[in-house]
């Protein structure tokens, strides 16, 4: 479970607008890029008239002065921010119940497009300025109806977040000391010397691990010391100080004595017991749970399908299951979030990810052992690599769609 690029800071330039949420899909699979035209930040080639809506010059004090009437259909704000602060800018509904449209970061005398499609109704431009002020335009009509216009989509308060935060975290304290009692139980079989048994524990652990992804943020030095691959260090595979899952995996699977193995099993327990102690005074950010739950399977694509993260066991298939059932719990935790915003997406999710989880089953051998990705045929390996890119694309969804929008 490696670190994701953290997202830019609010003082960083502006990511752009959002003119078709909730069910923006992202152009390339595994990323959650906000670099397109319409998402960069610059107004997307036009060569056609001006879009109805006009400019609007904004400050702590004003969100300008928008048309009174506007006509059905492709809507465009050239929205300039006046002030020194950053500004987030919204259309919204008359009553502010729906928004329609974003520009999440607009920075100090900057312009850019606020664009999206309106059909028949009332609505208003409003701008929230990171220092405080919650300014609005007056109602604008929009006269007429208009085909594809944007379906509004909830807003949500931060601390909408914090049951599902609260439910996760139960979630995985409870999986902890299952976790703690697979650790033991391998290090159990190296002290015996079983080595055999010892690579059957190592994969039971390790899964359980796995089924955790979404809470390595919350596990500190924990996750490096337990979860850490060779790549980078000084010596690699030899790096004396190398410990945790995949040290032990090469070990096992490179022929290393079980005396040379003890110690990391031994220090596998520890790590175990000591973050079963810690983990309750780890906090977890609440925006880290939407963004997850696209961020585990992405891993799975680049390091178990990629073949990165495998130092011998051949389980690349074991792990992206147990990926699979991490990710469900985190949109069972999200259900209640998700449901108000975008039910389709969440009944999509809620057929998809089983499908796919029986998909990846079907692989498993009747002895209980696994293929690696590389024994594939190349019509099996390509139908598992597009079922994966196509759900990725609709988790890519949820960190936008669940993005904090506490006055929208």
């Amino acid at each position: 479970m490696p670190d994701p690029t953290p997202p830019p800071p609010p003082d960083s330039a502006p990511r752009g607008r959002l003119a078709t949420l909730p069910r923006l899909r992202t152009a390339l699979v595994g990323l959650l890029v906000l670099g397109s035209a319409a998402l960069s930040g610059s107004a997307p080639a036009d060569s056609g008239p001006p879009l109805p809506g006009g400019a609007l010059q904004v400050n702590t004090t004003s969100c300008g002065t928008a048309p009174a009437h506007l006509p059905a259909g492709r809507v465009s704000f050239d929205v300039t921010n006046g002030s020194n602060v950053y500004v987030t800018v919204y259309v919204v509904s008359a009553d502010g119940t729906l928004a329609y449209a974003e520009i999440p970061w607009l920075g100090p005398y900057k312009t850019l497009p606020l664009a999206t499609t309106l059909t028949g109704g009332q609505y208003a431009v409003r701008c929230v300025f990171s220092s405080g002020p919650v300014v609005s335009t007056g109602t604008v009509q929009v006269d007429g109806t208009a085909a594809g216009a944007v379906a509004g989509y909830l807003p949500m308060s931060d601390k909408e977040l914090t049951a599902p935060v609260n439910a996760y975290r139960a979630y995985v304290e409870q999986a902890l000391p299952g976790l703690l009692a697979a650790g033991r139980a391998l290090d159990a079989d190296i002290a015996r010397g079983d080595l055999a048994a010892a690579r059957a524990d190592w994969l039971t652990a390790h899964l359980d691990y796995e089924r955790l992804g979404a809470a390595y943020n919350s596990f500190g030095d924990f996750d490096t010391a337990l979860n850490s691959m060779a790549n980078g260090l000084p010596q690699g595979v030899d790096s004396p100080d190398w410990t945790g899952f995949f040290a032990l995996e090469y070990g096992l699977w490179h022929g290393r004595s079980a005396d040379r193995l003890r110690p990391l099993s031994r220090q596998l327990v520890t790590d175990l017991a000591n973050l079963i102690d810690d983990f309750p005074s780890e906090d977890t950010d609440p925006g880290t749970l939407p963004l997850r739950a696209h961020e585990i399977l992405e891993n799975s694509l680049q390091f178990q399908l990629g073949g990165i993260a495998d130092y011998g066991s051949g389980s690349a298939l074991a792990t992206l299951g147990a990926n699979i059932q991490g990710t469900e719990e985190l949109i069972t935790v999200l259900t209640p979030l998700i449901s108000p915003r975008d039910p389709a997406l969440l009944a999509l999710l809620n057929t998809q990810l089983p499908a796919y989880a029986t998909e990846v089953a079907s692989y498993r051998a009747a002895d209980g052992s696994w293929p690696t990705p590389a024994r594939l045929t190349t019509l099996q390996r390509a139908r598992l690599d597009g079922d994966l890119g196509r759900l990725l694309e609709e988790l890519a969804v949820l960190p936008n769609l669940l993005t904090p929008r506490n006055h929208a």
